[in-house]
């Protein structure tokens, strides 16, 4: 019998803690000078357009901003399909020299970090790369680890992380719930 999911973060603590995220970007990057932020499709670029947002209400200052995806950089692109999905890589210029820091929604392995990296190199060579994840739910398979974190949580096996937001899915939330068995 499958739980209840369990609520991670409502709507009020996803934008506190989106908000404290955009603090720490900024103190981490020493300021604002050079700095791109990027999220990776799809819940982090919208994601990285709040923390952006945060940083314009504190500082004043609109940081360049772009997105990824990376599904053609996936190590796992044969089990996606055929014909995969391919949505918009967009930078807002030259990242070479520029404070990069990726935004994600859920960090699990490492495998989808490595991918946005990979695609990253093709673009060019930033002075530096940081990551920063709404939630943390462990479960490494590569060396890869965030600068900032929303939240960090304990997943068991069997379990996921989802993160809704409103633009794409009406409500803002995170969540832990069961992996649906099949069959």
């Amino acid at each position: 019998m499958a739980s209840l999911p369990e609520t991670l973060l409502d709507a009020r603590a996803m934008s506190r803690t989106l908000r404290r995220m955009a603090e720490e970007v900024v103190e981490l990057n020493g300021g604002t000078d050079d700095l791109m932020i990027v999220g990776i499709q799809r819940r982090g670029v919208e994601l990285a357009s709040r923390i952006v947002a945060s940083i314009l209400d504190a500082e004043g200052i609109a940081v360049a901003q772009g997105a990824l995806d990376i599904t053609l950089y996936r190590d796992d692109l044969q089990t996606v399909g055929p014909r995969p999905v391919v949505g918009e890589t967009r930078l807002p210029g030259a990242i070479d020299g520029k404070r990069l820091v990726i935004v994600d929604d859920v960090l699990y392995t490492g495998r989808t970090i490595r991918a946005a990296l990979d695609e990253l190199a093709d673009f060019g060579r930033p002075a530096r790369i940081a990551l920063a994840v709404l939630v943390d739910r462990g479960g490494r398979e590569l060396p890869i680890q965030p600068d900032v974190v929303g939240r960090a949580v304990e997943v068991r096996a069997g379990q996921r992380v989802d993160v809704y937001v409103r633009e794409l899915d009406g409500r803002d939330e995170a969540v832990i719930g069961e992996i649906a068995a099949a069959g």
